[in-house]
């Protein structure tokens, strides 16, 4: 059994320690991490080798950026950056070999305020996500597609979804371009599992209304599907979105929120609710 994780870190190197001591805590055998946030060269791979875990990845100075960490190996880069578009300078797909799977990490963009020039982006993107995808279905090798889709496929996938109509995640265009991808043969490893339940990999929390009591209010999105394409699927499996690491954050938010609006929002005191920890039981691994 391979098990596959999922993490928007929000800045790699100002979350590095939270990072290392999840990997400590979880141990996944790969990891696919989003919004980097780093250039290249600043990268942390001496502390994720020291933890255990070789890595590939495509950073960018305060923007974007994807990485594949793996346990015990160094994964072997097969693609940096989405065919397509030579003038797309934005660091936002990296796929790697990794015991004998194919990885492909990605940070689809959020394409707000919808519509507009953003919005039109992340159609293309998305576009050419999508006729990619299909040649590595076409390869016949097992493959995994996961990270930050910034989309939120079904009703079902959003806490009041009348609030998101006009959001880009939430837009027609983008669950459209959702369902085409998965139709082409991918398998969504948390529905397949949890067809019906409200699971959500994306949280978002405002600064001003950190406490828990205000939690309900502010859940967002499956906005992370991990799309795999293994032979023997019905090894596949699926968990949540951290939901012990939850239950965690959300003692310390009582125990740090005493009045409303009396909290900070320093990173260390939602760190762990951004953790997306979706494994996958891999045929092959």
């Amino acid at each position: 059994m391979t098990r596959l994780a999922t993490y928007n870190v929000n800045g790699i190197n100002g979350r590095l320690t939270n990072l290392l001591g999840w990997l400590e805590q979880a141990s996944p055998d790969i990891v696919c991490l989003q919004e980097l946030k780093a250039p290249d060269d600043k990268f942390p791979a001496t502390a994720l080798r020291a933890a255990g875990y070789g890595a590939v990845w495509h950073g960018q100075k305060s923007w974007n950026g994807v990485a594949i960490l793996a346990r015990g190996t160094e994964p072997v880069e097969t693609r940096r950056g989405l065919p397509g578009d030579p003038d797309d300078t934005h660091s936002r797909y990296i796929e790697a070999a990794i015991g004998g799977i194919l990885v492909g990490c990605l940070y689809l963009p959020n394409g707000n305020p919808a519509p507009g020039p953003k919005f039109d982006y992340k159609l293309r993107w998305f576009d050419r996500l999508t006729s990619y995808a299909k040649s590595l279905l076409d390869g016949g090798a097992p493959a995994v597609l996961a990270g930050d889709f910034n989309v939120m496929p079904t009703d079902l996938d959003v806490y009041a979804p009348e609030r998101w109509v006009d959001d880009a995640l939430f837009r027609p265009e983008v669950r459209e371009a959702y369902r085409r991808l998965v139709a082409q043969g991918w398998t969504d490893a948390l529905r397949a599992l949890h067809p019906d339940e409200r699971i959500y990999t994306f949280w978002k929390i405002f600064p001003e209304r950190l406490c828990a009591r205000r939690w309900a209010a502010h859940r967002s999105s499956a906005a992370e599907p991990v799309h795999c394409r293994p032979p023997g699927s019905r090894r596949r499996r699926s968990r949540g979105a951290g939901r012990r690491e939850v239950e965690r954050s959300r003692a310390g938010m009582d125990r740090a929120c005493g009045r409303k609006h009396t909290c900070a929002a320093p990173a260390e005191k939602s760190t762990r609710l951004t953790f997306h920890l979706i494994e996958a039981a891999i045929a092959g691994g």
